[in-house]
């Protein structure tokens, strides 16, 4: 039986401190995953030595850490934000194919630093995923330990949607989406080279919030899979034209598309809850169908002669 290797430290021989992925991720210098490739990169020395290996740990209140040269001035304040992403940007920080990055709506983008507000903020990250055509609620910042418990599938953490399709789904198609069904796990390309490779959603709050022949449902997930709700609508028949998304745990979406917002200590604490798997509740500061609605423009006052009176 072979033995569990001891993580290396990179001073003394007893574990102690932390890995140094999530140093430099509590840092500020990149995501862990990122982290982890700079590592690997040789691009990190602690106290004067090269330190290429993923188990390496430091104390970053008493080591001398550099990334790419540049001293490590310790943990960088965490910061929250929520976002309304505009249809027509990328969840990533980079994109390969120059689309608009999420990034550019906070002055984050690699290319260049707004001058004012935007300059001052740490380097942030998108938690999860909302997909190019896709709009709404992200969430992004710097505390990679939230980030990742609120990522993950177990924490069962409530994403509500706003939902336009095309065609009106029936009763029973709905109450089948409510239940659970069956759609492909793997990406499109993978399933139109016939690799099908099937799972059953969890159940699922839809209500429909606006009737029609193209109408809105309110859809409200607690998992997260690859383009789940555009795979959901199209097994019972309906292609999904919009989505929006309006909640996430007890944040409610409530700044316009392209702004942004930090949040405040109450949310932040809400998130924590959620990611260690607790119930919140999302308070509903207004009805999800006042959304959908277009703004009315004010009725134009008449400076007629006035009416005559009576007698």
């Amino acid at each position: 039986m072979s033995k569990t290797p001891i993580e290396k430290t990179a001073v003394g021989d007893e574990p102690r401190g932390d890995r140094l992925q999530k140093i430099l991720a509590q840092a500020g210098i990149a995501s862990r995953r990122a982290a982890e490739a700079i590592i690997l990169e040789g691009r990190v020395i602690v106290n004067g030595k090269v330190v290429t290996e993923l188990g390496t740990r430091a104390d970053a209140s008493k080591d001398h850490i550099r990334v790419d040269g540049k001293l490590l001035h310790g943990p960088e304040l965490q910061r929250y934000f929520m976002v309304n992403k505009p249809r027509g940007y990328v969840t990533t920080t980079d994109d390969p194919e120059h689309r608009p990055t999420v990034m550019q709506l906070l002055g984050q983008d690699s290319q260049k630093k707004t001058v004012g507000e935007h300059s001052k903020m740490p380097r942030l990250y998108p938690v999860g995923r909302l997909d190019y055509l896709s709009e709404g609620l992200l969430l992004m910042t710097n505390d990679g330990e939230l980030a990742n418990k609120l990522s993950k599938a177990a924490a069962g953490v409530e994403k509500t949607y706003l939902v336009k399709v095309s065609g009106a789904p029936t009763a029973e198609a709905v109450d089948q989406l409510r239940r659970g069904i069956m759609i492909d796990r793997g990406r499109l390309n993978e399933v139109r080279s016939g690799r099908r490779d099937r799972v059953l959603t969890q159940p699922a709050k839809v209500e429909k919030v606006r009737r029609g022949e193209n109408p809105w449902f309110e859809v409200t997930l607690t998992e997260g899979r690859n383009r789940q709700l555009r795979k959901m609508f199209e097994e019972i028949g309906h292609h999904v034209e919009k989505i929006r998304r309006i909640g996430y745990g007890a944040l409610v979406l409530d700044v316009p598309p392209g702004a942004f917002r930090e949040l405040t200590t109450g949310e932040v604490q809400a998130l924590g809850r959620a990611a260690a798997g607790k119930k919140v509740e999302r308070k509903k500061t207004m009805p999800e169908a006042a959304q959908l609605k277009k703004p009315v423009p004010p009725k134009r006052k008449s400076f007629g002669a006035p009416r005559r009176g009576r007698g």
